[in-house]
């Protein structure tokens, strides 16, 4: 796998978040990508608020996805499966993630409070849980972004909530990011594997890969990213039905 790679599936869960903040929700979406044909398998996004359910979070959406296509106790599908998710996976959902078995996760900006891969706990590491089933994470993908659209979930007014807190005097800081410490999350030998040797000073100097933030992929409507994901999983499908086909061959 490249950075380019890694780029470009999570631009897809980017623009899925910005859907999500468009409707109202908490702007965290997520792709299940099958790495050997490089196909989108399912996606999700925040539903909590719609849902009014705590533990609607985008990765539990896409893993019922999953389950609806494979059956419920099929879990090996999961072995070749790479989530990106735009924020790092709660401890509940990393818990999840490990125990079915999944192959990679990959996200863009930490998740301070609650973070499961290596921002409060590593669950990913596990020896308690299913260590049959420890799972790699490639940290800060499209970092800025994942955390400017957070940010503008957070400006804003919040009608829905029981006691709404007044947001006017809050100001969007489009110019000043946290350090990004990548030794919290992946060591220099797996920094050097999912990245080049030039990117290495970014490591050391806890710094984004990229400075610059696509405003285009954030700022734009994504109305019909739905459209798209649903046209990626029926592609996904039919190369999986002539797979099969050609197994029985």
């Amino acid at each position: 796998m490249s950075l380019e790679v890694f780029e470009a599936h999570m631009r897809t869960a980017i623009k899925l978040a910005r859907y999500a903040l468009d409707h109202e929700e908490t702007p965290v979406a997520c792709i299940f990508v099958h790495s050997p044909s490089n196909k989108i398998v399912a996606y999700g996004m925040n539903d909590t608020n719609k849902s009014l359910t705590g533990i609607a979070h985008a990765e539990f959406m896409g893993i019922s996805q999953i389950q609806q296509k494979f059956g419920v106790h099929n879990t090996e599908i999961f072995s070749e499966i790479i989530l990106y998710v735009t924020v790092e996976p709660c401890i509940m959902c990393a818990s999840a993630l490990k125990q079915l078995g999944i192959k990679r996760v990959v996200f863009g900006c930490s998740n301070d409070r609650f973070g499961g891969n290596g921002s409060i706990l590593s669950i990913h590491q596990d020896t308690c849980t299913t260590p049959s089933n420890n799972y790699n994470i490639v940290p800060g993908i499209l970092r800025r972004e994942a955390i400017m659209l957070l940010r503008y979930f957070y400006v804003r007014e919040n009608e829905n909530a029981p006691k709404p807190r007044a947001k006017s005097n809050r100001k969007l800081d489009v110019e000043n990011f946290p350090p990004m410490n990548w030794s919290k999350y992946i060591n220099r030998e797996q920094f050097l594997e999912y990245f080049d040797e030039d990117n290495l000073r970014h490591y050391d100097d806890m710094t984004d890969l990229s400075r610059d933030v696509e405003w285009g992929l954030i700022d734009s409507c994504q109305d019909d990213i739905l459209e798209r994901l649903e046209q990626d999983c029926e592609s996904f499908e039919l190369h999986r039905v002539k797979k099969l086909k050609t197994d029985v061959i």
